[in-house]
């Protein structure tokens, strides 16, 4: 199966229009926000809305669907307060992505905030652990993102992720999303062919590519190692078109994995960025 491109996509005049706006700019796959990324409650999700996002998937095929979690969650914070009220909001929003037939939230896997990054892991397997025993038959998987490294947030090294894996009862429930620009300003090179087999040899043996489900494809303002989480226009930043074109000719990939763009701007940009990925992937896997 060829690879599948799209798009984070607004839901302004509701969840469908991420759908219907994606399948407009012509995505395969789209991510959302299922509500405010910067509001700890949201509402639960009417029927009406639910079906009409469900019409919308049937109409225009879109496969896979994925959502990103709140900017506020912290599943690894210090501070309880904080983390029962983050525990308490990923649950919710699993509940709606359950609800909405989506595949995958993707979550930061959150900052330590000074406690270090061993006790700042163990607190954010708890939190997995308890989660998972909140919904042991839903569909939808928690996606861990690769972060940039700013401040104390967990994930900018590979080497954390057989840490989680290893204390996460239900590790098999966890995918990992790939950041361009977040692994590459955390010190993992993707600008030339060699680099990025390197980068994906390491990733593969620390992580698993069987375990990626999605791959946020965003160019980097800033240079390797710089931890400043800047995105840009895919060929417009530190990365390159030759670094996208190595990334997306690897045969290793699984088969049908989403390529989401979270670039700047408009949709009119969002477009732009996934006809240019869909060019340089054609460049070098003839049959996408």
């Amino acid at each position: 199966m060829p690879l599948r491109f799209g798009a984070h996509m607004p839901t302004a005049g509701g969840l469908h229009k991420a759908v219907t706006g994606g399948a407009a700019i012509g995505c395969d796959a789209v991510q959302l926000f299922t509500s405010s990324p910067r509001q700890w409650k949201s509402p639960d999700l009417d029927t009406a809305v639910i079906r009409q996002f469900r019409r919308a998937v049937e109409k225009t095929g879109m496969d896979p669907l994925i959502a990103h979690d709140s900017y506020l969650i912290n599943l690894a914070a210090k501070d309880d307060a904080l983390l029962q009220k983050s525990r308490q909001a990923f649950l919710d929003e699993m509940r709606r992505a359950e609800a909405l037939g989506l595949d995958y939230v993707v979550t930061h896997m959150g900052a330590h905030t000074g406690s270090g990054e061993e006790a700042g892991i163990a607190r954010l397997c708890e939190s997995l652990n308890w989660l998972h025993r909140q919904i042991p038959d839903f569909r939808v998987r928690v996606a861990l993102e690769t972060t940039a490294g700013q401040g104390t947030c967990l994930g900018a090294s590979f080497d954390h992720f057989p840490q989680i894996l290893a204390l996460v009862e239900e590790a098999d429930r966890l995918r990992v999303c790939l950041d361009t620009c977040h692994i590459f300003v955390a010190g993992y090179d993707l600008c030339t062919s060699e680099a990025v087999q390197a980068t994906l040899d390491e990733f593969d043996q620390k992580v698993g590519l069987d375990r990626l489900c999605c791959i946020h494809a965003n160019d980097a303002l800033k240079t390797c190692g710089s931890r400043v989480d800047r995105h840009a226009h895919i060929g417009e930043g530190c990365i390159g078109d030759d670094g996208f074109k190595a990334v997306l000719a690897d045969p290793r990939l699984p088969e049908g994995i989403p390529i989401i763009v979270e670039t700047p701007e408009s949709e009119t940009m969002h477009q732009v960025n996934v006809w240019h990925l869909r060019r340089l992937a054609a460049a070098s896997r003839p049959y996408v």
